[in-house]
């Protein structure tokens, strides 16, 4: 059925760039709302940054002005662009779809920052 998959998480130095991708074995139009959670080390998953389907987009405070979420549904692919990196930023990132119903939920990529 539906699978989410991540990549482009890696090492980064502070200050750094990386952008992370999910990409959807369906259509992402079949979702009210993509996004990104993320699990820092011993600490509970908390939300990133979600788009809907009419590319309406939120962002933690704690990314704000430095995120970006974007999607191309012509490769249904929902994107993470994260620019001036901190530690804090440092996880196991997710990606998530959502129906009016259902929930779905990546395997998840490791982003690591180090100072």
């Amino acid at each position: 059925q539906v699978r989410l998959v991540e990549s482009g998480g890696g090492l980064v130095q502070a200050g750094g760039s990386l952008r992370l991708s999910c990409a959807a074995s369906t259509s992402i139009f079949r979702f009210v709302s993509m996004g990104w959670y993320r699990q820092p080390p011993g600490k509970q998953r908390e939300l990133v940054a979600t788009i809907t389907n009419g590319d309406n987009t939120n962002y933690a405070d704690s990314v704000k002005g430095r995120f970006t979420i974007s999607r191309d549904s012509a490769v249904n692919t929902v994107y993470l662009q994260m620019n001036s990196l901190k530690p804090e930023d440092t996880g196991v990132y997710y990606c998530n779809a959502r129906t009016l119903f259902d929930v779905y939920w990546g395997q998840g990529t490791q982003v690591t920052v180090s100072s």
